[in-house]
């Protein structure tokens, strides 16, 4: 039992409105209803439920240039949907949807860090990872993980940060926007061959801080647990990091319609339930997760809320 006074501190869940706002064109796999389940899967759950707030500017500043902005809000349609690429769209609410998105890694960083909460997932959407410095790309608009990690650094003046990112697809954004950033460790797992084409294990980073671990199609749970415990483990030891920030993409479910890996919900609650073992052991505990892919709306949900139960384990 807790002393008398004493706060119980629950897992943060950090949302808003404004990210069912993005729109993308019918049959896009990037939709409104992936958020919808997600936060449906996540109602019965003891959460600390945090509205999240608008980034600051100088906040994404911190990893995406001004003209980059601009070139966002110039191309904002008035209404109806406008294309940035092939797969990567803009609707009248898309930009305040990637700001409270922002928002609420930076808020989350805040929390966990200021002791407000053990722990903290960001129920978002645009995803992030695949947006470069100064790209859109794969769906997102700004690169959350990388935006987290850099205020945590630089506002929060921690020395060692790391980020662990297990979507299906390559965090070539992250990858970009920290590959000169010798205080962060990018780890990311990714099935290769597939979208957006990086990821292969010879790509280290500036500093040898980053690490891809590259999965084949049709590889299944017990192949990731063996990669993550030869690879992945090891490296977050030996790097120390003050703060584990987890780019949480479900798309490696076996049911996912983008990919060809064999996950289940069991595998991303085994790899949720060890990264928080490691930040136990590392970092007092301190991990912030941000929502990225997952296109079967039954499996993200599932996956999805398989993540937070872990999560709310660890925060006891």
């Amino acid at each position: 039992m807790p002393a008398l006074g004493e706060m119980i501190l629950k897992t943060a869940v950090l949302t808003h409105a404004d990210c069912l706002n993005h729109v993308t064109p019918d049959g896009h796999p990037e939709q409104v209803a992936r958020l919808e389940h997600v936060l449906h899967a996540l109602e019965s759950l003891d959460l600390n439920r945090v509205t999240a707030p608008l980034a600051a500017e100088d906040d994404v500043l911190r990893v995406h240039p001004a003209s980059y902005l601009a070139g966002l809000r110039a191309a904002l349609p008035s209404k109806g949907a406008q294309a940035v690429d092939s797969d990567t769209w803009l609707s009248p609410g898309s930009l305040d949807a990637a700001f409270r998105g922002a928002g609420a890694a930076v808020r989350a960083v805040d929390m966990v860090l200021g002791g407000e909460a053990p722990n903290a997932f960001c129920a978002i959407r645009p995803p992030g990872h695949h947006a470069e410095r100064e790209t859109a790309m794969g769906f997102c608009l700004l690169s959350n993980a990388a935006l987290a990690a850099k205020h945590a650094l630089d506002h929060h003046g921690l020395k060692r940060v790391a980020v662990v990112d297990f979507d299906v697809h390559h965090g070539n954004g992250t990858q970009d926007i920290l590959w000169e950033e010798a205080r962060a460790l990018v780890v990311t797992s990714q099935q290769l061959p597939l979208f957006p084409g990086t990821g292969k294990a010879e790509e280290t980073g500036a500093h040898d801080n980053v690490v891809n671990i590259p999965l084949p199609p049709g590889s299944d749970g017990a192949h990731m647990r063996a990669e993550y415990e030869r690879v992945a483990f090891p490296r977050l030891r030996a790097f120390k990091p003050e703060l584990i920030i987890v780019s949480a993409g479900f798309d490696a479910h076996a049911d996912d319609p983008l990919a060809q890996l064999d996950w289940d919900a069991d595998d991303f609650a085994w790899l949720t339930r060890n990264i928080c073992d490691l930040a136990d052991e590392l970092c007092e505990g301190r991990v912030v997760s941000t929502l990225e892919g997952g296109y079967d709306l039954h499996a993200l949900a599932a996956s999805a809320k398989a993540h937070v139960q872990e999560l709310m384990k660890a925060a006891k």
